[in-house]
């Protein structure tokens, strides 16, 4: 979702111009005038018995009338010279989220056994699993992200993009279980580098395009609050053009965190199930903390070491409260001008005044 907007209307009626009602003070006198020296000439009658017997005409009854509408068309002018205006208030949240790129490793080693509440899982699906709780949430210690924009890069030997950064998180997820350990050898491999550099380009964009779309829209519903990287890796750097502290330097000249995360231990293992029982048996180096402490202290960010579910778990929870998104209610009033209503009303008004003036109510002389 591109963040929440919610409008409240009010039709309340102000006016831009109120000193202009003073002009009414000039009613009463118009109509004093108007009833003392608007009269039209008398001739006297020795008796007026007769014209009583008649009975009053229409013409009689309502004589007054073109001297209504006059009064009424000087009251709807000095409401338009009052500028009415109807105010609609309106109430934008703009979402102040975090920009957050997943860097996944599922090279070969990240197919080691890993502890997943009580059970046996390889490191990718463990941290796969954690991951989605800390993006959608799981109802306890994660309350999810819904905020933030989350995209995702893989990496073995070399890095894709396999996500872009989005608010869909449900999309996402099907991104997400489309990551599989590599199986083939040409493809293994550890480019941590290269994976921290194209995520840190794909945040770079992202900024960018959502400066050029705000300034499109005239509006502004989401802003970028910060830029960070979740790198989650269990081996050493060990292909790719760039080496991993390259990598996070230009992170952190445009602005990126990174927070490192070491899966696994200082050395990966695999159970081998044998005639004469299990035994464990060393795959690869383990973690390059050394490096992984680098990157992290380059950005300003952390460096974790994940031995578990549990420990991951934990180190999602503390980058939540490390990071956390805002959402800021900006109010503005819109105000239409409806003087034109009045000043057309009051035209209309003296027209008819005029008409009536001098057609049924014309006098002579």
């Amino acid at each position: 979702m591109t963040g929440r907007q919610a409008e409240d209307m009010f039709h309340g009626i102000r006016f831009a111009t109120p000193w202009a009602f003073m002009a009414l003070l000039a009613v009463p006198v118009v109509i004093l005038y108007l009833w003392r020296f608007g009269k039209p000439g008398t001739v006297r009658f020795s008796t007026i018995g007769n014209a009583k017997r008649a009975g009053a005409s229409f013409r009689t009854n309502f004589a007054m009338l073109p001297m209504a509408l006059r009064i009424l068309a000087i009251v709807l002018v000095v409401i338009a010279l009052a500028r009415p205006q109807q105010g609609h208030e309106k109430v934008k949240d703009v979402t102040k989220g975090i920009a957050i790129e997943m860097v996944l490793d599922r090279s070969g080693s990240m197919g080691t056994e890993m502890d997943f509440l009580g059970m046996r899982s390889d490191r990718l699906g463990v941290v796969k699993r954690v991951f989605s709780e800390f993006i959608m949430g799981n109802g306890k210690t994660l309350k999810g992200r819904p905020n933030d924009l989350v995209g995702m890069v893989s990496f073995a030997r070399y890095a894709d993009t396999m996500a872009p950064l989005t608010l869909e998180h449900a999309a996402l997820m099907r991104f997400l279980e489309s990551i599989k350990v590599v199986t083939r050898q040409n493809e293994d491999g550890t480019s941590i580098g290269d994976a921290i550099a194209l995520a840190a380009a794909r945040l770079r964009t992202a900024e960018e395009e959502l400066s050029r779309h705000t300034q499109q829209e005239g509006g502004k519903e989401y802003e970028i609050k910060s830029k960070i990287i979740i790198l989650l890796t269990d081996g050493q750097n060990n292909y790719g053009r760039r080496t991993p502290v390259e990598a996070a330097q230009l992170a952190a000249e445009w602005g990126i965190k990174i927070y490192a995360i070491g899966v696994g231990g200082r050395e990966a293992v695999r159970t081998v199930h044998t005639l004469f029982g299990d035994f464990k048996v060393p795959v690869a180096e383990g973690v390059d903390e050394e490096t992984l402490h680098q990157v992290a202290d380059e950005t300003h960010g952390r460096f974790f070491m994940a031995e578990d579910e549990k420990s991951l778990r934990q180190i999602y929870e503390e980058i939540d409260t490390l990071e956390t998104s805002e959402i800021e209610s900006v109010r503005f009033v819109d105000y239409k001008e409806l003087f034109a209503l009045f000043a057309l009303a009051a035209l209309c008004v003296m027209m008819l005044e005029v008409a009536l003036a001098n057609t049924i109510f014309r006098k002579i002389p």
